[in-house]
Order: structure tokens, then sequence, then C-alpha cells
């Protein structure tokens, strides 16, 4: 699995980082503008990312923005509806018009922090991931 933490808080960052590289290459950005040209070089070098774990409050560009541009940069390169990465959103924001905008965006998880093991694996494997506990 190779994934891209979206963290610009340090503490969570590492522990997202920490648990996913237990499991693939685990690549960091630290704002939105970060992100998107991480996600957009993984595509042009054609190793693009399993996996996007993406805060909503980012300096820069904010993390539903990012989640609209990933999906963007994946249509215009034929990469339809499902096919390409799956994106957890991770954020402290649980209310209802941020997971709903989410959803509509193209996220496919949206886990609310703290992060633990646990809560995580969960996720992952509802995302269809093989994850061995």
């Amino acid at each position: 699995m190779r994934c891209l933490v979206v963290e610009d808080e340090f503490t969570s960052r590492r522990i997202l980082q920490r648990l996913l590289s237990e499991y693939g290459e685990c690549d960091i950005a630290v704002d939105g503008d970060e992100a998107l040209d991480a996600y957009r070089l993984a595509l042009e070098n054609g190793e693009p990312y399993d996996l996007v774990s993406l805060d909503i409050m980012l300096p820069g560009t904010q993390g539903q923005e990012v989640l609209t541009a990933l999906r963007e940069m994946e249509a215009q390169r034929g990469i339809g509806l499902g096919e390409g990465a799956r994106v957890m959103m991770t954020t402290s924001l649980s209310d209802a018009k941020n997971v709903i905008r989410a959803f509509r965006n193209g996220c496919e998880a949206y886990l609310v922090k703290p992060v633990d093991k646990a809560k995580l694996l969960d996720v992952l494997g509802k995302l269809g991931f093989s994850i061995a506990a």
C-alpha cells in the first residue's frame, strides 16, 4: 500500500505516519498545496497513491478543496470514480455539514480524531485493504 498523509499538526502527522508505515510506503505533506504537488507527481510518475489520509483544516488550500482537486486530477487522467486513491478524511470536525460535504466531494471514509490503531485498522478494512492486525 502506498499512502500520503496530509496533516499540518506534527503529533497527528507522526501518529498516522507511524501507523500506516507498518503497511507500506508512507509520504507526508504538511499543507494542501504540498499534498496536491505530491499527488500530481505520483500520478505523473505512474506510482499513484492507494490511500490519502487528509485533514480538513490545513494551511493554504483546505482539505475539502484538496479532495475535489485530487478527484479532478484523476478524472483528467481517465481514472474513474472508485478507481483512484481511497481518501480517508482524518479530522477533528465531526459536524454533519463537513461529513456530508466530504463524501459528496469523493472521500470514502471519515475518521474523527484522535486516531488510534483499532479505529484506523477498522477503516482500512472497510476500504478493502488487506491489513493484518
